[in-house]
């Protein structure tokens, strides 16, 4: 059963305390901000989207200065090897006699970030697949727990190509949302010369801790999804499959796979998350269609004639959108 109100509210509130604290460090980006706390509170992983400069990576820092758990980065490059990211098996020599010793690598963390995942090369991408799904890592013949929570966040640079590795589609699926992250406005980038430029310090006190957010997940996991909203939920999903009898005409003419059934788990969990973070218990047709974007725009495979005619997956989103509110 659901907790108390009392409590309801005591975590409601440390929930904004935490959105508020990390808007200290990150200038603008309110959406982004909110959408990586929804899938922390989801227990999700997050991909991160966007030209160099826009903070991508001090957004991470920031959120693991609020947090108090554990972080770790890790920069991806074309010679980083598996065993730098999840740990080797040492030689330790002890009264004559050889054994091994598991030596843990940076990916035993709460919240790891994966700095320009597509630089390194899918060997080394691999590598993150078992944790990012399981939350353990095998090395040898023995796995291994990770610390929980576990939170895979990456970053990933749109417009460079040369000497980049793109991300396979099934490891795209293992992170609940693909946040782009967009260009600040004026007043935005106003601010942020101001903390940069100037060399001004923020101050971040840690909000939360591990066990508060495996609290809140415990909750969310709890709360009801109204049929007629869990129903328009599992149409959206339906209606991205071009093979689908209801498939809408957008998606017969510009997709070639629809979304997985990861897609369904990304929007139920966060949109609980998001209602309740908007303070309430029911889960609204609004929250489905804010989570749709971020848990379904790296499922879509689109095909040749959606590259060729400049359709991008979020305006896919938005039209099999417009198509299913209408019955």
């Amino acid at each position: 059963m659901i907790d108390s109100s009392e409590q309801i509210s005591e975590i409601i509130d440390k929930m904004h305390l935490c959105e508020a604290e990390i808007s200290k460090g990150i200038i603008g980006q309110k959406d982004i901000i909110r959408q990586v706390l929804l899938a922390i509170l989801a227990d999700g992983n997050v991909l991160l989207e966007g030209v160099p400069g826009l903070g991508k990576t001090q957004l991470v820092k920031t959120l693991a200065k609020v947090l108090s758990v554990s972080f770790s980065r890790i920069q991806f490059t074309p010679d980083l090897m598996p065993a730098d990211v999840t740990g080797t098996n040492l030689i330790i020599r002890e009264g004559g006699r050889n054994s091994f010793s598991f030596e843990p690598g940076p990916i035993f963390a709460n919240i790891v970030l994966a700095d320009e995942i597509n630089r390194a090369t899918p060997k080394t991408q691999s590598a993150l697949l078992e944790a990012m799904q399981e939350k353990t890592v095998t090395v040898g013949r023995k796995t291994y727990e990770l610390p929980l929570p576990f939170i895979v966040l990456a970053t990933q640079n749109p417009i460079e190509n040369e000497g980049t590795y793109p991300l396979p589609e099934a490891q795209l699926d293992r992170f609940l949302f693909k946040l782009n992250v967009a260009f600040p406005s004026l007043e935005e980038l106003k601010g942020i010369m101001d903390i940069t430029v100037s060399n001004k310090t923020v101050e971040l006190t840690p909000v939360l801790s591990g066990d508060d957010i495996l609290q809140m997940r415990d909750v969310i996991a709890q709360m009801p999804m109204a049929e007629a909203v869990a129903d328009y939920a599992l149409r959206l999903i339906i209606a991205t499959h071009p093979t689908g009898e209801t498939a809408p005409e957008i998606t017969k003419k510009y997709v070639q796979n629809g979304v997985s059934p990861r897609a369904a788990q990304a929007i139920f969990k966060t949109a609980k998350a998001r209602a309740l973070m908007e303070g309430r218990l029911n889960v609204s047709f609004e929250d489905v269609e804010f989570v749709a974007f971020p848990a379904m725009r790296h499922r879509i495979i689109p095909n040749f004639d959606a590259m060729s005619d400049g359709v991008d997956n979020d305006h896919i989103i938005r039209e099999i959108i417009k198509e299913i509110r209408r019955f």
